[in-house]
């Protein structure tokens, strides 16, 4: 949380407050994998007729059009854009484009898939991406933050009383953002994406590889191929559209995450309340977590050093909540690699790498959902404005200006948590420290406001100042404890 707080002061995306009432039909149950409009198509050619779904100007978003002379209009159709990965970045990539006159396609694997996420969100995307409040499980407005030595500080004092974090399944958000985005025009593929050929020449057709999954021909699909005009490679963090433009590895982290079912007088404490564990126990680079869902709670912890111990950080992290899930009954068990900085690489020709797939987590926190969709969204935005709302033809210069701008917006977040993960996060009596300054109620509220909106906080000079004398002692002390913890192993 600390940590929050001093990036405060480096993050430049401003999020709008409001989070409307919004009275959506609840969302059905989904189990199982979506049968395809496409399954009987082997191949889909850019030669094809295709039709162009007219929306209103109320659903299109503002775009100031800055098209090069030099792009090549598109003729007899519009831009054609696949969107290879049905997460938060995939989701809102597809309906951006669709809305924005772009014949767009999004192909998924698995349409029901749960990835092991702790899945808290911003209060500002809640309103930014006009989110209904019936897909958010639980609203968190308290916290705990426990230390390896088990002192626990209460985090939440300083939110309004509107103000909450968002406690979400994953497969609930993207199922609803994919399906927002198929109602906008995308046509949505339950398909594994295989290869890409990339183009010989100037402007000629990407072409997809892809198994197309009916429901009728089983597990393997049917071999199928698409051409488009360009990519964003939405597909998480072992991303094959990264591979195939050389995009280059990166660091990760292994993320392992339980859901236990637990007494309903024990539901209760978790209301409205997520814990977070700090310690060389539950992880040596990162912290354990439970986070309450709808009718349940999810307990995980994540490594980067030390993959091979992750089911033995996972049972201490559920050591230390002991007394809180007793009685509770694990059912579902969730692993899955998170990136640790982004790629080398993330654009070439007319292809994009966004969300996990790009390498947008955060260090310290571990937040992805909002940075996901926000990049897909950015993405998308740029492709729409490079093109004329899908009448020219995008390049390399077009996709570049999304780039330059996320990195200008986010760039110094990414580096100062790296910074203070490094910092906090090094030792048990760093953590011990960390932990101490949660308690700051200066530090909670610039942490909160700058996590919740995304915006940057003007902070108090006087009230700055402590914070860095009181990060110093902190730091002085937790030193001064780990001289005296050696001494005594020394023994």
């Amino acid at each position: 949380m600390a940590s929050i707080a001093v990036n405060a002061r480096f993050s430049a995306t401003t999020c709008d407050r409001k989070t409307t009432e919004i009275s959506r039909e609840t969302l059905k149950s989904f189990m199982g994998l979506r049968k395809t409009n496409l399954s009987h198509q082997n191949s889909i050619s850019l030669s094809q007729s295709l039709t162009t779904t007219t929306h209103s100007n109320s659903a299109r978003r503002n775009f100031s059009i800055k098209a090069g002379k030099s792009s090549p209009k598109v003729t007899g159709r519009n831009l054609r854009v696949a969107v290879i990965g049905g997460g938060p970045a995939g989701g809102a990539a597809a309906e951006t484009l669709a809305k924005g006159g772009i014949e767009t396609f999004l192909i998924e694997r698995k349409m029901d898939n749960c990835k092991p996420c702790g899945g808290a969100i911003p209060l500002c995307m809640v309103g930014e991406f006009d989110l209904p409040l019936d897909i958010i499980d639980r609203r968190v407005t308290k916290m705990k933050m426990i230390s390896p030595s088990n002192v626990a500080v209460d985090i939440g004092q300083t939110l309004k009383q509107d103000e909450y974090i968002g406690m979400v399944r994953r497969e609930v958000l993207d199922q609803y953002l994919r399906e927002r985005a198929e109602k906008a025009g995308t046509t949505v593929i339950n398909g594994l994406f295989l290869k890409m050929d990339l183009p010989k020449e100037p402007n000629a057709p990407y072409v997809l590889h892809y198994s197309a999954y009916d429901g009728k021909t089983g597990g393997v699909g049917t071999k199928t191929t698409l051409e488009v005009d360009a990519v964003i490679g939405a597909d998480g963090a072992n991303s094959r559209v990264a591979k195939a433009i050389g995009a280059g590895d990166y660091e990760y982290a292994i993320a392992f995450q339980e859901r236990i079912k637990i007494p309903d007088d024990k539901m209760v404490y978790y209301e409205n309340l997520a814990e977070m564990y700090v310690g060389d126990d539950v992880s040596p680079d990162f912290y354990g977590w439970v986070f309450p869902k709808c009718d349940h709670v999810a307990v995980g912890t994540g490594t980067v050093t030390h993959k091979g111990d992750i089911k033995k950080f996972q049972v201490a992290t559920r050591l230390r909540a002991k007394e809180k899930i007793l009685g509770g009954k694990i059912i579902r068990v969730e692993a899955h690699p998170i990136p640790e900085h982004p790629r080398p690489r993330r654009l070439a020709d007319r292809v994009a790498l966004v969300g996990d797939a790009a390498g947008y987590v955060t260090k310290c926190s571990g937040e992805g959902i909002y940075f996901a969709a926000k990049s897909g969204r950015m993405c998308a935005e740029a492709i729409v404005e490079g093109s004329e709302r899908g009448t020219r033809m995008v390049n390399e210069a077009d996709l570049r200006n999304y780039l330059e701008k996320w990195d200008k917006t986010y760039w110094p977040t990414y580096k100062v948590l790296d910074i203070l993960q490094k910092v906090f996060y090094r030792s048990n009596p760093a953590r011990e420290a960390f932990v101490e300054m949660c308690a700051d109620d200066y530090v909670q509220r610039m942490t909160f406001d700058s996590y919740l909106y995304k915006r940057v906080v003007p902070g108090n000079p006087i009230e700055d100042l402590k914070l860095a004398f009181n990060t110093i002692g902190s730091l002085v002390r937790a030193n001064a404890l780990r001289g005296e913890m050696n001494k005594i192993t020394s023994l």
